[in-house]
């Protein structure tokens, strides 16, 4: 800690720019050789320790550099310095290298491992618990005073290894990048690199990944990687294949319905000969939700719930505050319907038409949603001008905004099982047109869908919806950051800015509304500050709070929601493939935990591609 405090302050004042750099080189190659580690719960060895070491040791250089600064005279001067941290488990195999600068008077040095506590006024491998490798003899020291011959001396110049393997619990050295064979076997665990030092002169540099390794310590990876991946690969299945095959195709098949890949789960299901558990206009529904989210309107995506979930928002208070939060910021995005009704233009102005992040070439026949330019105008409910609204469900609806209590006219409020996607046998009322199947790709969300291509409260009609089509592709084809240089709250309109104020002090009660029934909630409370801090910046975007806006954040509220879809209908909340996973990656956790090394070599994400 005190080390990343030295480095912030000589960056923030023009210090060498040099050390970051190292750093970050440092942090790329420790992952690139640990990936399994959670440096958080075990962090790795970076340099030696200022407070683990004997007092005739001194540290240099970033606490790399250890020289002796004692007398001497016999074994009793002997002086050892360990790492900052243990070696984690979860490394499967683990490497650091130590060069020998200088030997000095006699060259009694030591490189090896020790534990916590073993005595610093010894060289590595005397006692009990510690292991060594010494220059002066070339023997290895097993806890014992008594070395063993194992590999040459080492003096000035000699870059010396030690690999721990902690899949089998051996150690080998290496000198100038040749391995010299195993030196030690039956480690425990928890073991910290160490060095010794006892005659004058002696002093050794460290490598713990900020260099590139003299021996090529990957390829060994890579030995034992293979040996670990041919283990599970040859893991006995014998006369239950079948079963596990069915088994296997029922988790793929659940995975993708419950993501609402109809058409992939339909087509997959028809090639395995498996049958769907969920009804087809279920996961469409789920699917066209989804979709509202994932493009950031949210207030649609709420009333489209409602619609076709009664009671569900309203039995799942922290979901609703959840997803209306996202609401608010989708506000700032200028993405939600709730504001975006403000600033699109009346399509009887043919000049231009406003890029939408939603709007795809795909897409290219959607109508934007119209709103006249007054500033008393009706209530906006999804974009489409609305002046009957519909009694609130309950207390939390009630704060919902315009978007909640659309008119029966609105396009939203379609029933979405009888879209103009034709899910099922029920879209009868549709045009005969209509494909009997559409793609997942070119599912249509159809708050933008207009019945006929007529336009509500507008004498306009569109012909076979395709009005100012080239307009609308030509816009699309770059982003909206393309198309608007300086992005602006609420896409820069005063009315939709109102409107988000007003919202904003909606969700206030509706945070203050569950505090009072449920009691504080700390989460619920960062939510709302996070949110309302977007409005203190001049550019939200970026901010120190900006990361909100970003699409990404979109993914788990969507999940969220999905699930709960799938609790309220008695389905798994999760798919058994997810929790398979789940269960996958914690086995690993806990096999790094209790010292098992081949979690390293069995990582889930080296199954997935």
């Amino acid at each position: 800690d005190s080390k990343m405090a030295e480095l912030g302050t000589g960056i923030l004042h023009g210090g060498d720019s040099s050390l970051n750099y190292q750093e970050q080189e440092l942090n790329e190659r420790l992952k690139q050789l640990y990936p399994a580690v959670n440096e958080e719960e075990t962090p790795l060895p970076r340099s030696w320790s200022p407070k683990d070491k004997y007092n005739y040791i001194g540290l240099s250089q970033n606490n790399l550099r250890v020289h002796y600064k004692g007398h001497g005279k016999n074994h009793k001067d002997a002086a050892s310095v360990r790492a900052t941290h243990p070696i984690p488990a979860a490394c499967g195999i683990y490497y650091f290298e130590v060069k020998i600068v200088s030997k000095g008077r006699d060259g009694y040095m030591g490189i090896g491992l020790s534990a916590q506590g073993v005595n610093m006024n010894r060289l590595p491998g005397w006692d009990k618990h510690s292991y060594g490798y010494h220059g002066d003899d070339g023997h290895s020291f097993c806890s014992s005073g008594t070395g063993q011959p194992y590999g040459p001396t080492f003096t000035t110049g000699d870059v010396i290894g030690c690999c721990v393997n902690l899949i089998n619990n051996t150690c080998f050295y290496t000198k100038n990048g040749h391995s010299l064979g195993v030196a030690f076997t039956d480690l425990p665990p928890n073991l910290y690199p160490t060095v010794g030092l006892q005659t004058p002169g002696e002093i050794v540099d460290a490598n713990f990944g900020q260099q590139p390794f003299v021996f090529d310590i990957e390829d060994y990876m890579r030995e034992w990687r293979a040996k670990i991946h041919g283990t599970v690969e040859r893991f006995p299945v014998g006369d239950r294949l079948g079963e596990w095959q069915t088994m296997l195709q029922n988790m793929v098949s659940s995975y993708l319905v419950h993501h609402g890949y109809y058409t992939a789960a339909a087509a997959y299901a028809r090639a395995t000969e498996t049958a769907i558990q969920e009804e087809q206009t279920s996961i469409r529904n789920r699917q066209r939700i989804q979709k509202l989210v994932l493009a950031g309107r949210l207030g649609e995506a709420i009333e489209a719930t409602r619609q076709l979930y009664p009671g569900l928002l309203e039995h799942n208070p922290n979901l609703l505050f959840l997803l209306k939060c996202r609401q608010f910021v989708e506000m700032v995005n200028g993405t939600d319907s709730e504001v975006r009704c403000f600033s699109v233009r009346s399509p009887k102005s043919q000049d231009s038409y406003p890029g939408s992040p939603s709007l795809s070439p795909r897409h290219g026949t959607n109508i934007a949603h119209i709103h006249n330019t007054a500033a008393d105008s009706p209530s906006c409910s999804n974009g489409v001008i609305s002046t009957k609204n519909k009694p609130g469900h309950s207390k939390y609806q009630a704060l919902s905004s315009s978007s909640s209590s659309s008119s029966s006219s609105s396009p939203s409020s379609v029933n979405y099982s009888e879209s103009n996607s034709t899910d099922s046998t029920k879209s009868q009322q549709h045009s005969s047109t209509s494909n009997q199947e559409t793609s997942d790709s070119e599912m249509e969300i159809e708050g933008e869908v207009y019945a006929n291509g007529v336009l509500d409260n507008t004498s306009t009609r569109i012909m076979n919806g395709t009005y100012k089509h080239e307009e609308i592709l030509q816009n699309d084809e770059s982003s909206m950051e393309d198309s608007c240089p300086q992005r602006q709250l609420c896409g820069g309109n005063q009315a939709a800015t109102e409107r988000m104020i007003q919202f904003g002090r909606e969700l206030q009660s509706l945070s203050e509304q569950l505090t009072k029934d449920f009691g504080k909630n700390a989460a619920h409370k960062k939510m709302l500050q996070d949110a309302f801090s977007l409005l203190a910046y001049s550019d939200p975007w970026n901010c120190p709070v900006g990361q909100q806006l970003d699409p990404i954040q979109r993914e788990p509220i969507c999940a969220a929601l999905n699930s709960a879809i799938l609790e309220s209908q008695n389905l798994p909340k999760q798919p058994p493939l997810m929790f398979a996973l789940g269960q996958a990656t914690e086995c690993l956790r806990l096999m790094a935990h209790v010292g098992l090394g081949s979690c390293s070599f069995a990582r889930v994400d080296d199954y997935l591609h």
